[in-house]
């Protein structure tokens, strides 16, 4: 598909990813434009996940690719859609305690408790019904999105020293900020010259 663009990310403080997203009533060519703009925005971030707000774009609509690697490019990419989505916990009591990071909170990664199982259910951008089940990483990503949708934040899930070193952090950025985001950007554009 020719035309597809790596959109800007919106950060925390953006009112944006404080907004409960709408609904997908038209699956549509911008539909369809939108979902390809965010497939590129995700990879080029690079991420597993990304969150239509994430873009500036208040509908219920993630991506996701799990198994990608910006580090290994024998991994094929290949990204799922989930459009309306509805995000049901495995409720057994299981718990995975791991590192979280997002691409709207850049370069910082702090312990979050997620379910460890999800399932997901919506459809793709053509309508068709699509579900999801998963554990681990997977299930993560799920909940991380759909927060998304639902116009939080994984900062808002932290308690603890967690909550206060995350505040400290959005409060004063590190000293190696700068070089983290050199970083990525030259990992973006090797990516960009190999393709």
């Amino acid at each position: 598909m020719s035309g597809m663009a790596v959109l800007p990310i919106r950060t925390v403080g953006d009112p944006v990813l404080r907004t409960p997203a709408e609904p997908v009533t038209r699956f549509d060519a911008a539909l369809d434009r939108l979902v390809a703009d965010m497939i590129d925005t995700m990879y080029d971030a690079p991420g597993v996940g990304l969150a239509a707000p994430q873009i500036g774009v208040g509908l219920r609509v993630f991506v996701f690719d799990c198994d990608y690697d910006p580090r290994d490019l024998a991994v094929p990419r290949v990204a799922r859609t989930v459009v309306n989505p509805v995000l049901t916990i495995v409720d057994d009591g299981a718990r995975q305690d791991g590192s979280e990071g997002c691409l709207s909170v850049p370069g910082l990664h702090f312990p979050t408790t997620r379910a460890l199982c999800a399932t997901v259910r919506g459809v793709d951008a053509a309508g068709a019904p699509v579900e999801y089940a998963g554990e681990g990483l997977l299930a993560r990503c799920f909940q991380h999105e759909v927060d998304h949708l639902d116009g939080m934040l994984y900062l808002q899930r932290l308690t603890g020293d967690a909550r206060t070193a995350a505040a400290r952090a959005l409060r004063e950025p590190p000293p190696d900020a700068a070089r983290v985001q050199a970083a990525g950007d030259e990992l973006r554009a090797l990516r960009r010259a190999e393709h």
